[in-house]
């Protein structure tokens, strides 16, 4: 019902501002999917595991409308719709829900869900987010998004780059703390039911926070760093369990020319998936090349490296890696055809392609063409 009545109020929204668009300059609609139709085989244990089979997945829509009140106000809605084929249903999400402030490019604030410091920076730097999520969000160590005060800018030469966001630390997808049960059935299935009191929360003892530096010393070098801190939104009052507080060091270097672009990206965490359970650590790279054969063909290629809990399962290790081929028909989409392979041993894990890995180990195996098509 809830992702319903989102889905609805976006469209309306949508359609109400659409009428004014034409003769207000000042409001802008934009779009950007992300789609694949490919071949899958997943093991765990040596034996093959759904979701392997063919089919065709959107893994992302993202439909935005941006207004302007002005040089320096402005508010902007996001909505963010997937198919999963594996569990074989739709989600919608807001994405991005903030008022902005822009008092200069040194200083810009949002207060919302908006874009966090780290996630959207280093996916700019990659350019093949259609493909696959970088290095955290592939193995969920971060979100792109999330509820609270964001604060951003950049120096008039453009060296310098920053980014601040007190957060709830929930992410975007989950903005109260506590899963809300709006009703409760206390009687037979045709009779009344009772609201919930108290039934969630948006409020914790604390808010997370995440910060980047980014540096441009020459034209099409970019550095950076990053940090994060706080209880990922499980410090609510009342809660029983014990909460580890999470803590991420960040950095990335990527080079980009007309003809390539290579990149590294680099993570070392503390209790970086769950903090309600055992204090864990862990770490991994991202490298990542692509090199341009003509002006709209370009090949690319991409090995990811992690230990995503050192400290309760030290042997568990992920590798990933990607390579393919990039075709740029026309101006906003871009196709690709890829082949992807993961490998987990000695365990498994939750990643963006669902969870991998089995008592001893397991592989997933793709094939297939990815798209991207933006507007």
């Amino acid at each position: 019902m809830r992702n319903r009545l989102l889905t609805t109020a976006v469209m309306i929204a949508c359609a109400g501002i659409s009428l004014n668009a034409s003769a207000d300059e000042s409001t802008t609609i934009s779009g950007k999917m992300f789609a694949d139709v490919t071949s899958l085989t997943q093991e765990s244990n040596s034996t093959e595991i759904a979701p392997s089979g063919m089919g065709m997945d959107v893994k992302r829509f993202y439909l935005g409308v941006n207004k302007d009140f002005g040089d320096m106000w402005s508010a902007n809605l996001t909505s963010d719709f997937g198919y999963d084929s594996y569990a074989g249903l739709t989600q919608v999400f807001v994405k991005k829900a903030y008022v902005q402030a822009k008092v200069s490019d040194a200083v810009t604030v949002r207060a919302g869900a908006a874009d966090m410091p780290w996630g959207p920076y280093v996916e700019g730097l990659y350019g093949m987010r259609y493909v696959e999520n970088t290095l955290l969000d592939r193995l969920k160590f971060s979100t792109s998004s999330d509820w609270g005060l964001h604060l951003f800018g950049k120096t008039s030469d453009g060296t310098v780059n920053y980014a601040v966001s007190l957060i709830n630390g929930g992410g975007f997808k989950n903005p109260l703390t506590v899963t809300q049960k709006p009703y409760v059935n206390t009687s037979d299935a045709g009779a009344a039911k009772d609201p919930v009191t108290a039934a969630s929360t948006s409020r914790t003892k604390g808010m997370d926070i995440e910060a980047r530096v980014g540096f441009r010393p020459i034209n099409g070098l970019d550095l950076g760093i990053g940090y994060y801190n706080g209880k990922l939104g499980k410090d609510y009052t009342g809660t029983t369990a014990t909460v580890e507080t999470a803590s991420r060091l960040t950095a990335v270097a990527a080079y980009k020319t007309d003809q390539y672009s290579v990149g590294a990206e680099y993570f070392s965490a503390e209790n970086g998936l769950d903090t309600t359970k055992a204090a864990d650590k862990a770490d991994g790279s991202s490298l990542y090349g692509s090199y341009k054969l003509q002006d709209n063909v370009s090949v690319f290629a991409r090995y990811d490296s992690a230990n995503p809990n050192k400290t309760t399962a030290p042997n568990l290790t992920d590798t990933y890696y990607n390579v393919g081929i990039g075709y740029q028909p026309r101006k906003n989409i871009d196709l690709a055809l890829v082949y992807k392979q993961e490998t987990v041993e000695n365990g498994s894990i939750s990643t963006s392609n669902g969870t991998i890995g089995g008592t001893t180990d397991g592989t997933y195996n793709e094939i297939g063409v990815w798209s991207q098509v933006s507007f």
